[in-house]
């Protein structure tokens, strides 16, 4: 048997969307050590998988096959696993950690970065994959603008973006979620759709105001470790990825997530707020000596914005996917 364990992330934003710059996406984001998701696999004679890993087991399988591995099956159980779409970043990490599973059950070394796209992922941001790799806080390189298409690319047909950044953030800094009882985030053909349409409307002008904040701002609140810089840096980062977005999810939030980001933003033990991805997951900034003040504002959020939800305080993860026999 061979059982992979990793984290979800936190996705930031991207560093441009407009097609009159050179480099398109650019996604910035970072590790957590919690919720985390386990995959075990064990050789089988046949493909059996659980409901929600079904596809990419399918999918690791037949890569592998494809390379010239003699696969006969595998029996793949999801040992712990966090909520998909809510804007934590499941879909990759489960698809990286049942290839990686399912190729540790049959003594195959696997290059996960490599293997990505033909998975389907990595297709915009590298964070998912550079953080399943390594951990820490990731800024990546972006894809080449001339390769945007209005279809979608062939699965396969890309390089994942490797991270011109990707350190650690102190240990004591800490991320409080607050995920609302709402609709899931947009993902799938209804992503890449609403992704089309922001890039093909996207301002430039935005993209610049983003590089000055991400330069002169956001990766020196890291190297210093700023925990109060960083906060308000994302928060930043997070309005102006909003602005592209706005027609696409009702707002420069996601509703709620505008009233919970508001009501954060209020309070003392957090140093910036904002949403992750399409959401509905809101992240607040904040230190290990306030995390049950952080907890406390969390809920109190979810209160103002007349709705339920889960409430976690979770810390940075330093190091990439564990593999265990």
């Amino acid at each position: 048997m061979a059982t992979v364990e990793t984290g979800a992330r936190l996705h930031f934003g991207f560093q441009n969307l407009a097609l009159a710059h050179e480099r398109l996406y650019g996604g910035v984001g970072v590790a957590l050590d919690e919720p985390r998701a386990a995959v075990s696999a064990t050789p089988d004679t046949e493909v059996v998988a659980p409901d929600a890993l079904e596809g990419v087991t399918t999918d690791a399988v037949s890569l592998l096959c494809e390379r010239g591995y003699d696969l006969e099956g595998v029996r793949v159980t999801l040992e712990e696993r966090f909520a998909r779409h809510v804007g934590l970043g499941s879909g990759t990490q489960f698809a990286l950690a049942t290839l990686v599973a399912v190729a540790g059950a049959h003594d195959i070394a696997v290059d996960v970065r490599e293997a990505a796209p033909a998975l389907g992922r990595g297709g915009r941001s590298g964070v998912g994959v550079a953080t399943f790799e390594n951990g820490g806080f990731v800024v990546d390189a972006g894809h080449p603008t001339e390769r945007f298409t209005t279809a979608p690319p062939a699965r396969g047909a890309w390089t994942v973006p490797a991270p011109v950044v990707q350190r650690e953030v102190p240990a004591d800094w800490r991320f409080l979620l607050v995920t609302p009882a709402v609709e899931a985030g947009r993902h799938g053909e209804a992503e890449d759709e609403s992704m089309r349409t922001a890039v093909e409307r996207a301002d430039p002008g935005t993209a610049d105001d983003i590089a000055g904040l991400l330069t002169r701002r956001l990766l020196p609140a890291v190297a210093e470790g700023d925990l109060s810089a960083f906060g308000r840096a994302v928060v930043r980062l997070g309005r102006l990825n909003g602005a592209w977005y706005a027609d696409e999810q009702g707002g420069v939030y996601r509703p709620p997530a505008g009233t919970l980001v508001d009501a954060l933003g209020d309070d003392p033990a957090i140093r910036g707020a904002g949403q992750s991805s399409w959401g509905p997951t809101v992240y607040g900034v904040t230190h290990a000596d306030d995390a049950a003040a952080a907890r406390t504002a969390g809920e109190a959020a979810l209160d103002a914005a007349g709705t339920d939800g889960r409430v976690r305080v979770v810390g940075p993860r330093t190091t990439g996917a564990s593999r265990r026999e």
